[in-house]
């Protein structure tokens, strides 16, 4: 199953990293630096919906999806567009993605980035700090209900959001048993790689209103962001479908609804 070796390549790739890097001294690092200010969350409340865009390589459904890749220029172009908050690849194996593209960005755009990875150890939240990320990714298809309780409790010493990431009821249950403030669910089946946007509006109701829910994966067209829309969903992770656009702005006026 994919998600297995997606766990397991970061489990490998973290105990490298800890022979270059020790947890203590990533851990001091972390919290040497200034604490962020929950500014991903912050980004995504509103009266209506907001945009994660998202800075993808390649993966492993799709293989390589940008053959060129300026990331820096891609993610200019999104807060250009008007996008709230930006996701950045940093998985290397399956997804070419790569922890100096978040470095990067942070220091040439003025939105708050997630690190999306598949967070499997503490030191990755310390090290997401480090690189300039002001959220990470938490996976309940990885992670049980305390694991993410105690991450998210990681992440508020360092003022990072969480975003919780579930794909049916009973994830969406163990991410509001740990605590979420933020609640991700995916389109993508992450064992099969079905895509059903449905999923979303399904789950949408065992979500409290005051925690904010972002649809992810599978969203393609301004249709699809006005099904969401009427289901309450206050934000939507959007990847392919911008990164496949030759004229990012356009496409994401275009999901918007403006005219263009």
């Amino acid at each position: 199953m994919i998600l297995d070796k997606l766990s397991e390549s970061a489990k490998h790739r973290v105990e490298k990293e800890k022979k270059i890097i020790s947890p203590e001294e990533m851990k001091q690092k972390a919290l040497n630096m200034p604490k962020k200010n929950f500014e991903f969350e912050k980004a995504l409340r509103g009266d209506d919906i907001k945009f994660i865009c998202e800075v993808k390589r390649a993966s492993p459904s799709k293989g390589l999806i940008a053959k060129d890749f300026p990331y820096v220029q891609i993610a200019k172009e999104y807060q250009d567009a008007g996008a709230n908050a930006v996701s950045v690849l940093t998985e290397p194996e399956y997804f070419m993605g790569d922890n100096k593209y978040v470095y990067e960005i942070e220091k040439n755009i003025n939105l708050p980035i997630i690190r999306k990875d598949f967070t499997v150890d503490e030191y990755m939240i310390y090290q997401a700090r480090t690189i300039g990320a002001s959220a990470v990714l938490l996976i309940c298809s990885i992670l049980d209900t305390k694991t993410i309780s105690e991450y998210i409790k990681i992440c508020d010493t360092l003022g990072l959001s969480a975003l919780v990431e579930a794909h049916d009821g009973e994830e969406v249950k163990s991410a509001l048993d740990a605590g979420a403030r933020l609640i991700g669910v995916n389109n993508r089946n992450l064992k099969d790689f079905t895509v059903d946007i449905n999923n979303c509006v399904r789950l949408r109701g065992l979500v409290p209103q005051n925690i904010t829910f972002v649809a992810e994966s599978g969203i393609k067209t301004p249709d699809d962001i006005n099904t969401l829309r009427q289901a309450n969903v206050n934000a939507v992770l959007i990847g392919e479908t911008l990164m496949r656009s030759s004229d990012k702005k356009k496409m994401l006026a275009r999901l918007k609804g403006e005219s263009v």
